[in-house]
């Protein structure tokens, strides 16, 4: 693709931008932007990029030329590679330099930024690879085998997140779903000002008094501040509060700790967290979602009293020390002491100190606050393709979703001017397995994902073998990212090969059964783990739509589908649950077939009559 170079200088100023060895020239508009665009070129590098103004001139070195993928979505996306299964192993092998990262910082906007705030490309290695998208990792890592091209990864998620704020404030207002703040900008509808955003959010960045002033010293006096509970989120005057609030906790220990490694453990943190014991920096942790666990150097503890400092950044909703209890303690000399109880605390940045009062929970208060400040920065940008994973948070309302999932994806299409691949993972598994068969907002949601296949150049993943019913954020994230992967070489890469599931398409009633009908089924349909060909998942319900549990088994290239006490069956479910983890249709290439159901989607082949 041609390749796009941009940025701001002094009004009609020339600026050059030689790239191996070709040069293009810009002049500035009245505001000082420029952009040129050099011819395609061949992937490779590293090469030097060089831009030259009037008086100035800058040097990137070290710059690929490849494939570049958007990986966007919610916390599982956001999830680090660090907390995955056999994290370890994989971020000591993880030096690559043909993969190139990049993680946008989280940012709300109400109003389209053109620039981000902050962040570089980097290398791929064990340095950087801990704290980045381990869905994105893993992904990378398996394209770039195959495509052998350098492969850049730019990680735009944040955890909890709806699909309605990362949709655009002009597609959501044109479209039905959204038309609440019918004929208001965002800036009215939310009741505060761009400005004092912005300025709260360069507040965070470059603002907080607590690392100017030093606050982490250990001799600071904290006699007169606050005191506060913990663990236990935000609450009394800082319950309708984010930003940044300082805490502190004094331990008392003995002789004997004198040059003993230990281990501070304070359990999840909402949002951020920067830690310091004595004025050392010793950890700190950009997800809400992992406990902290940091080791303490020996040296670092001393006889007498100790001081624990923990800086918490939060973004929005609640925030503060969201774990258990039996997870806040130091452990050292084979003692552990417990930190549970009071804590000093003292604010540094918050909302209201910028007018705001209580922000609105964060990037979920109305749609386009994440696509202002963390994807329309990123529009111009040549993409290869998008890989999405999200939908947990919009299960509430999964029927809106089929709406709005297809929304969003035209929507950033549109922006970017191309209709580049996007690939998505369907939901996992999650939560109690159901003894009966039952209606399920986690299926319907995965319904109305598997429903937007029906846009072109899109894919999707089914990792319903994968999930964990009692965590929302399974650790496996490396089948995930592979099962992406192949998936982006058939849709990005044409390649001829079966890279998902079978697809439901048709119904036959016959008496006393229901034959299914199926696409996308490689050489045949199979039944993982079962030689005979018995399925599991099934369900199956009469003229008055109870369903109970069903048997069935392939025959030929059809699926047959039946329970003996029902004579006229008139509807089939598979999959239709929170947790389906019994699910065993496949196809030859191993993969799983999609969840549906045939008693609701009207984009499938209607059933014909009884014979």
């Amino acid at each position: 693709m041609p390749i796009r170079i941009w940025g701001n200088a002094d009004a009609k100023e020339i600026v050059n931008v030689t790239l191996n060895g070709i040069s293009q020239s810009a002049t500035t508009d009245k505001s000082g932007k420029w952009e040129i665009v050099l011819p395609a070129l061949e992937a490779g590098g590293p090469f030097t990029v060089q831009v030259k103004g009037k008086e100035n001139e800058i040097l990137f070195d070290n710059v690929m030329i490849g494939d570049v993928w958007l990986c966007s979505g919610q916390s599982n996306m956001e999830f680090s590679l660090k907390g995955s299964t056999n994290a370890r192993e994989t971020i000591r092998h993880s030096d690559n330099k043909h993969i190139r990262l990049f993680t946008v910082p989280k940012n709300i906007q109400t109003a389209a930024r053109g620039d981000l705030p902050e962040g570089n490309w980097e290398e791929c290695n064990p340095l950087t690879t801990p704290d980045f998208s381990a869905v994105a990792y893993y992904f990378g890592e398996a394209l770039q085998k195959e495509v052998d091209v350098p492969v850049g990864l730019i990680n735009s998620s944040w955890g909890g997140t709806d699909i309605e704020t990362w949709t655009s404030w002009e597609s959501a207002m044109a479209n039905p779903v959204y038309m609440v703040h019918e004929g208001k900008s965002l800036e009215q509808a939310i009741g505060y000002s761009t400005r004092d955003l912005e300025r709260y959010h360069q507040a965070l960045r470059t603002k907080d008094k607590g690392m100017t002033e030093r606050w982490y010293a250990a001799d600071r006096d904290i006699s007169d501040l606050k005191t506060c509970e913990l663990p236990s989120a935000w609450d009394g005057e800082l319950a309708n509060e984010d930003g940044i609030v300082w805490f502190y906790k004094d331990v008392v220990l003995p002789q004997s700790v004198s040059g003993l490694s230990a281990l501070l453990s304070l359990g999840s943190i909402d949002d951020r967290d920067v830690t310091f014991v004595n004025g050392i920096k010793v950890g700190g942790t950009n997800n809400c979602f992992f406990g902290r666990r940091y080791t303490l150097n020996p040296g670092v503890l001393k006889p007498g009293r100790n001081r624990i400092t923990v800086k918490v950044i939060d973004m929005g909703v609640k925030g503060g020390f969201t774990g258990k209890p039996k997870d806040l303690f130091l452990e050292v000399g084979g003692e552990r002491y417990s930190l549970v109880g009071k804590w000093h605390y003292k604010p540094s940045v918050l909302t209201s100190h910028y007018g705001l009062g209580n922000l609105g929970s964060g990037p979920n208060a109305f749609s386009s606050l994440l696509y202002n400040g963390m994807i329309a920065p990123l529009v111009g940008y040549n993409l290869k393709g998008v890989i999405w994973y999200q939908g947990e948070n919009n299960t509430n309302r999964a029927y809106a979703y089929r709406n709005l999932f297809p929304l969003m994806i035209k929507d950033w299409r549109r922006q970017w001017g191309y209709d580049f691949p996007f690939i998505w993972v369907q939901l996992a598994n999650f939560m109690a397995v159901d003894t009966q068969p039952k209606e399920s907002e986690w299926a319907e949601l995965r319904e109305a994902q598997n429903m937007a296949l029906s846009l072109p150049v899109t894919g999707q993943v089914v990792i319903t073998d994968l999930g964990e019913a009692g965590d929302i954020h399974p650790k496996n994230k490396k089948d995930v990212g592979q099962r992406l992967a192949a998936n982006a070489l058939q849709v990005a890469y044409g390649r001829d090969s079966i890279a998902s599931g079978p697809l439901y398409r048709s119904m036959e009633l016959v008496p006393g059964k229901i034959i299914l009908s199926f696409a996308n089924m490689g050489k045949g349909l199979q039944a993982k783990g079962n030689k005979y060909g018995y399925l599991n998942g099934f369900a199956i319900a009469g003229d008055d739509r109870k369903f109970v549990w069903a048997k069935a088994y392939i025959e030929g290239d059809k699926v047959v589908v039946f329970n003996e006490a029902l004579k006229r069956p008139v509807a089939v479910r598979y999959g239709w649950g929170n947790n389906p983890d019994d699910m065993n249709l496949i196809n030859s290439a191993g993969y799983l077939a999609s969840p549906f159901r045939t008693d609701s989607w009207s984009g499938v082949t209607q059933p014909t009559l009884y014979k």
